[in-house]
């Protein structure tokens, strides 16, 4: 499903050209869930950027079902994004003044859902990662920091993604929540055999995956 060959970015800056990503090579099947740890600087945000199509790499490949995403042009990236990729952040990243439904329903329009559907589509959606009806219609300043993140998620797996991105999903979240989180991400890579990345500093969820990469420097480590 995934295939990232030779994956070299290299940044200039005023000081010189800084190497990111050296030569990664790894690939995913389809519904695994992967995590990549390492420490700050490592790399773990570049690659992320390059896998979400956010950034192009210097040199190297990455390969989505066969399709070259550093190949695409910027209206084909765009449309590999909104109906490819679900992202999930730390942040949330939610829109403050929209309620967790509106959020949701805010990813459908973008993924192409008619609009007599959208709102039916969304309270299904955010029921399954476990709001209830009085919840949903809250704005996300309403909400806790895990009722965000399953806000988040839910609008992640709106269109139906075969690859979601999750940076750093349990960051911000308490060690019970954290698990709940990491176990709705299992689920959904099982039930909907979706693909999922994990950036991580959490070592025993990364344990837990499917496969870990540790990135070093730029560089891939060790892999499980």
């Amino acid at each position: 499903m995934l295939a990232v060959k030779n994956l070299t970015k290299t940044f200039n800056t005023p000081g010189g050209d800084v190497m990111a990503l050296r030569d990664i090579n790894f690939a995913v099947d389809r519904g695994q869930f992967v995590s990549i740890i390492g420490k700050s600087g490592s790399g773990k945000s570049t690659l992320l950027s390059m896998l979400g199509a956010l950034d192009t790499p210097t040199s190297g490949s990455l390969e989505v079902d066969g399709v070259d995403l550093a190949k695409l042009s910027s209206r084909q990236q765009t449309s590999y994004r909104a109906k490819t990729i679900g992202f999930v952040f730390q942040q949330y990243n939610l829109i403050p003044n929209l309620s967790a439904l509106e959020n949701v329903m805010l990813a459908l329009e973008f993924g192409g859902t008619k609009p007599a559907s959208r709102r039916d589509e969304a309270t299904r959606l955010l029921k399954q990662v476990g709001l209830d009806e009085q919840e949903i219609q809250r704005k996300p300043t309403r909400l806790s920091g895990g009722q965000q993140q399953r806000v988040a998620i839910a609008r992640a797996i709106a269109n139906s993604p075969a690859l979601i991105l999750a940076d750093e999903p349990t960051g911000n979240l308490d060690s019970e929540t954290g698990q709940k989180i990491f176990d709705l991400l299992h689920k959904l890579s099982r039930s909907k055999n979706t693909t999922i990345i994990a950036v991580t500093h959490d070592l025993d969820i990364a344990g837990k995956t499917d496969k870990t990469f540790m990135l070093k420097d730029g560089k891939i480590t060790t892999k499980q």
